[in-house]
């Protein structure tokens, strides 16, 4: 008779886990059939993911950046990616999506994260992944302000979340650490993660950026981790000279290279396409697009979300 009773509430409880849906960081999606399929045809991200390829004008966004540290802002390459990623995400909001437990999730936030080095200019040091919720009503400065804020905690001696994390992980014997890593995936497919690990973890995010450049290195493509939830990375090269056509004429500009991974199972390739034309339009006019500073000097003040037209503004 128990045994009966013990299968019958094991049978409930597994038929309440396989219809929870909700999610801290998400809300589900109703999706198409055909994009339903996808999710068992190809149920990993490195099954499902696209390259892309793209250049960027640098002029501008070199004349931006040394304004802006002329007024005593510490911006680089790195500040400016993130806020161009955050505006296309804000232009294409498709491409703020997720694939977990083979459902699609519509991300409740724009959380972007980014390499970078605990010791700066010193190629031996560790490499931390720093993430960054990214609110609809900041600006260009709030963001400057909130990633230096966070670099200087990573490239302080003080012992972060994720160096606590690691910590405790790596000391576990392999074959419970390999037990535990399992759990942990089988209750994310779940939707059973508590939302403070989901915060703290750098892989739950939006999207993730490495900038090779400021090492000197040229863009390569990257692969998507399938830990987390993160369906884009961006590899950012060194800025480079180049020769494009300017009106049927030879030219040598300072260029930008981005290589754009895509997991195509979140949305098609032409909202793909309009993230990543929104991202270049904001690098390529960045005193438009990121505010803070005119081309003449003065001062203003654009969010870094704001629903009124960023596109036209910018231009082709």
């Amino acid at each position: 008779m128990w045994v009966w009773i013990t299968i019958g509430v094991l049978f409930a409880l597994w038929v309440a886990m396989n219809l929870k849906t909700s999610r801290p960081d998400g809300t589900l999606l109703k999706t198409h059939p055909f994009r339903d399929m996808l999710f068992y045809l190809m149920p990993t991200r490195n099954e499902a993911y696209v390259l892309f390829d793209d250049y960027v004008d640098a002029d501008k966004l070199l004349d931006y950046m040394a304004q802006a540290k002329e007024k005593g802002m510490r911006v680089d390459v790195t500040t400016c990616v993130v806020a161009a990623v955050a505006i296309g995400l804000d232009e294409a909001p498709k491409m703020n999506r997720f694939v977990v437990g083979r459902r699609l999730y519509e991300r409740n936030h724009r959380k972007i994260t980014f390499s970078m080095l605990r010791k700066k200019k010193n190629k031996k040091a560790k490499i931390a992944a720093v993430h960054q919720k990214i609110p609809q009503d900041w600006d260009f400065s709030n963001l400057v302000e909130a990633v230096e804020g966070k670099i200087n905690v990573e490239r302080s001696d003080k012992v972060t979340y994720t160096d606590k994390e690691l910590n405790i992980f790596l000391k576990i014997p392999r074959p419970f650490l390999n037990a535990g890593v399992k759990l942990l995936r089988w209750l994310d497919y779940h939707n059973l993660l508590p939302a403070s690990f989901i915060d703290n973890d750098p892989m739950f995010t939006s999207v993730f950026i490495a900038n090779l450049g400021s090492l000197g290195m040229a863009a390569g493509y990257h692969h998507l981790f399938e830990w987390g939830t993160c369906p884009l990375f961006l590899m950012v090269g060194k800025l480079e000279d180049r020769v494009v056509a300017v009106d049927g004429q030879p030219v040598v500009k300072k260029q930008l290279h981005i290589r754009f991974t895509y997991e195509e199972r979140i949305d098609d390739g032409l909202n793909a396409n309009a993230g990543i034309v929104a991202v270049r339009k904001a690098l390529e006019n960045p005193f438009v697009a990121f505010g803070c500073l005119n081309e003449d000097g003065s001062d203003k003040r654009k969010l870094l979300g704001a629903p009124d037209g960023y596109g036209d503004e910018a231009g082709s």
